[in-house]
């Protein structure tokens, strides 16, 4: 039967003025011809710019500690609690049909249903990114995809960028290390980036990060290995998390926080507010928070992962936004890219759809309204013939004294000093207590950087030079020997 309920007989028929063969002409009235055609036509919704490829899954996440002191967020009250949870985890430059195992950021788009509305994390596998700059954000993705005129991966156009947008080092490093392409979904780490803040109904916060760490432990595909698997299976850390969870092999992750008071911050030795920095554990412990499980598979891919949205602007209760800038441009870019894919009316769909009642009359009808529309109550604000009752006193997010801003507008973008070589160079001195783990970054580089034309690789090794004087040095002669060959 047709999806408007008009039964037929056989789907495999077509009505054709002619003989009983093959030959004949096509009538306008098949309707069950013409849906057929015309609906294969629009079965693709419009790709993701960036995340394209992904693996995902259905889980919970358990409250294993106490954290009641420092958010009001039902979710994370009450030890043994537990909450419904849709995990994307996703590539970040290549397009829906590439490889699982490049060499690239993973992304973790992670949907928590609480009764007081949906939490998303939106995180990363590397715990800090490229760029700091929000304006900078479309050109790090372009530079990392196809030449606009080959249409080819291109290596001169990823170090062209980083070469002159050196905030990015210390991404690169880690992207370049081994924990660059993981072994599978189940054996990766998955990082806030920003700074965050928890908070209390009584205005007080603290700021945190964010880390879910697998308990499956980290493991790593050697270069050779990830372009030799990316060509005789691309889709294995798909398959390999679907299988896992066929078998009840349930990947798990246990989520930590980094806590620091606004004190703290406004005399660390680094900017809190700068997603190219990290806040060492041996300044900021890692504190645990609880347990999230991958424990059931998606019954439609299409339907509940390739629809799924995720944004950072989707916070509850007790979790707030910081004054990163980048994440507060992308408070913005998430949910607008989720109006293009998928329609204004996206978070009426099941797998966006909060679990917890929703009443927000002042946000009804566009393309595909799926409810009841909100009927006939008034769809503005303050009306007297259906009074709404809100919770809270104090806006959206609340307020605090870090929250208020005296100053006047201004052009600004951050400039590259030597500060954004230190940590970096703290992740080379510890690459070199792991055995073999300095050698196989240079020959990571040099796989990647061989391609880039030679003045590019020049400017490349005098960006490695200030991380360590002798670090550019040995990245030129391992890529040299490449070029050569």
């Amino acid at each position: 039967m047709l999806v408007h309920r008009c039964p037929y007989a056989d789907p495999t028929t077509v009505q054709h003025f002619g003989r009983q063969s093959i030959e004949g002409l096509l009538l306008l009235q098949d309707t069950q011809l013409i849906e057929t055609l015309a609906h294969f036509s629009r079965e693709r919704i419009p790709e993701r710019v960036v995340h394209a490829k992904a693996a995902g899954a259905f889980g919970e996440f358990e409250v294993t500690h106490d954290i009641s002191s420092l958010t009001s967020a039902a979710f994370l009250n009450g030890i043994g609690k537990k909450s419904k949870v849709l995990l994307r985890i996703s590539t970040v430059g290549p397009e829906r049909g590439s490889a699982d195992s490049v060499r690239d950021v993973r992304g973790w788009g992670m949907k928590i249903y609480t009764e007081e509305g949906n939490q998303d994390f939106v995180f990363n596998d590397i715990p800090i990114f490229f760029v700091r700059d929000p304006v900078k954000f479309p050109s790090v993705n372009r530079s990392h995809k196809r030449n606009p005129r080959s249409n080819l991966s291109d290596s001169t156009m990823f170090w062209d960028f980083h070469n002159n947008n050196q905030e990015g080092i210390h991404a690169l490093m880690v992207l370049f290390s081994d924990r660059g392409v993981p072994t599978s979904v189940r054996n990766l780490n998955s990082y806030g980036n920003h700074t965050y803040k928890l908070t209390k109904d009584d205005g007080t916060f603290s700021y945190v990060k964010f880390h879910f760490k697998t308990n499956q432990g980290i493991k790593t595909l050697a270069q050779d290995e990830a372009v030799k698997l990316a060509g005789e299976h691309p889709d294995h850390h798909t398959e390999d998390l679907f299988t896992a969870i066929e078998r009840g092999d349930y990947p798990s992750w246990t989520l930590y926080i980094q806590v620091m008071s606004p004190s703290e911050a406004e005399s660390y030795r680094w900017n809190i507010f700068d997603v190219t920095k990290v806040w060492p554990h041996v300044d900021f412990p890692l504190v645990p928070v609880g347990k999230l499980t991958l424990n059931k598979n998606p019954e439609n891919y299409f339907a509940d992962i390739e629809q799924a949205s995720f944004s950072p602007s989707t916070m509850v209760p007790g979790i707030a936004p910081s004054a990163d800038p980048l994440l507060q441009a992308r408070m913005f870019a998430y949910p607008d890219a989720a109006r293009y894919r998928l329609g204004v009316n996206y978070q009426q769909l099941p797998c966006n759809a909060a679990v917890s009642p929703v009443y927000c009359p002042y946000q009804r009808d566009g393309l595909m309204t799926l409810k009841s529309n909100y009927g006939g109550d008034p769809n503005y604000v303050r009306s007297t013939r259906r009074p709404v009752t809100f919770k809270g006193n104090i806006g959206a997010k609340g307020q605090s004294q870090h929250d208020r801003w005296v100053g006047e507008v201004c052009i600004f973008t951050s400039e590259v000093t030597d500060a954004d070589f230190e940590q970096p160079r703290m992740f080379w001195e510890v690459l070199g207590k792991q055995n073999g783990q300095q050698d196989n970054f240079i020959y990571n580089i040099s796989c990647h950087l061989k391609g880039a034309i030679p003045e590019g690789r020049k400017e490349t090794y005098k960006m490695f030079t200030r991380v360590n004087p002798g670090l550019g040095k040995r990245i030129q002669d391992a890529t040299e020997a490449l070029a050569t060959h």
